[in-house]
């Protein structure tokens, strides 16, 4: 057995900022992003996986805000725009409501949106801008969810995308668990995004957070970076995908056009993905190959049946 080495010539640990986590977006989008190892196999995951995500969108949209209008405190902010507000509510909304209805078309429009180019900034913008609407930041419709509303809405949607995409055995099982890997990694960065602007860490620097953001609500950053270098340099990756220029107003359908072959493999430490243009999905692997899994075919799932045939959910545990 090697002896250690010796801890003069061990690197130091990366250095972070603790000021740049709390004032620079991009810095602190990419200190989540190395902490969770999210990387380009991620990214190109959920371009492979984009389509099932944008099927599921009626499904969960529908268990969401059935979930929200069970209780009064989150079903009141419909009326109130406020779940601090203990203003006395006439006529409760339901699901064919016109405020509840908007709220409805941007979820779908937000699943739609996890699924595109993480590689960008500009996605991580418009999840940062979620988080900030929430808070009652905005002078015009003001809207304010306290923060354990938010983290249990995220906790659920996360149930019901990991519950049916592990169910849907027409997609090879290692590319299920990739998509609800990485959907989780996106999903953490998201609960940050909302949880940065209840939290009173870094309270010290909210004078200049509030300053920046309002020259610039498009960038939010001190200091322009490069765009996600860490995500191409330091992650062990064989994807080869092609997704082209996008903006913040980018036409998604014309990303996800094509079908694509999905391949993953065991590299050493390292299992890696490769994506490419194709006419279907690359089988399964052989039984006898997959690996072991809590969620193996063993185990039918009620649910997701319900899911990808179009039906509605029901009996007692379709929306929890």
């Amino acid at each position: 057995m090697s002896a250690p080495e010796p801890a003069e010539k061990r690197p130091p640990p990366r250095h972070v900022d603790r000021k740049a986590l709390h004032t620079d977006l991009e810095a602190r989008i990419e200190y989540l992003q190395r902490f969770l190892d999210f990387n380009a196999d991620d990214i190109a995951t959920l371009i492979a996986g984009a389509k099932y995500v944008k099927a599921l969108a009626p499904t969960v949209v529908d268990a969401v805000y059935k979930k929200l209008l069970r209780y009064d405190i989150t079903s009141r902010v419909f009326r109130t725009r406020d779940t601090a507000s203990e203003e006395e509510i006439e006529n409760w909304p339901v699901l064919e409501s016109p405020t509840v209805q908007r709220r409805r078309q941007f979820l779908r429009w937000y699943m739609t949106k996890l699924c595109s180019d993480p590689s960008k900034m500009e996605f991580w913008r418009y999840l940062n801008q979620v988080g900030r609407m929430h808070y009652g930041k905005e002078r015009l419709h003001s809207l304010n969810v306290e923060y354990i509303h938010i983290g249990a809405c995220l906790g659920f949607i996360q149930d019901v995308i990991l519950e049916a995409v592990l169910g849907y055995d027409k997609i090879p099982l290692p590319m299920r668990i990739s998509l609800v890997r990485a959907l989780g990694k996106v999903l953490w960065i998201q609960n940050d995004l909302f949880a940065r602007w209840r939290s009173r860490d870094g309270e010290e620097f909210l004078d200049e957070v509030e300053s920046i953001h309002s020259q610039d609500p498009a960038s939010a950053t001190v200091t322009p970076r490069p765009s996600s270098t860490h995500l191409r340099t330091e992650s062990p990756s064989c994807v080869k995908t092609n997704t082209g220029s996008s903006s913040g107003s980018s036409d998604f359908t014309s990303v996800f056009s094509e079908t694509w072959s999905v391949n993953t493999a065991a590299t050493g430490p390292h299992t890696t993905t490769t994506v490419t243009a194709g006419p279907q999905i690359a089988a399964p692997k052989p039984p006898a190959q997959r690996p072991v899994c809590p969620f193996s075919y063993t185990v039918k799932q009620g649910f997701e049946t319900k899911v990808w045939s179009n039906a509605k959910p029901s009996g007692p545990g379709a929306y929890r």
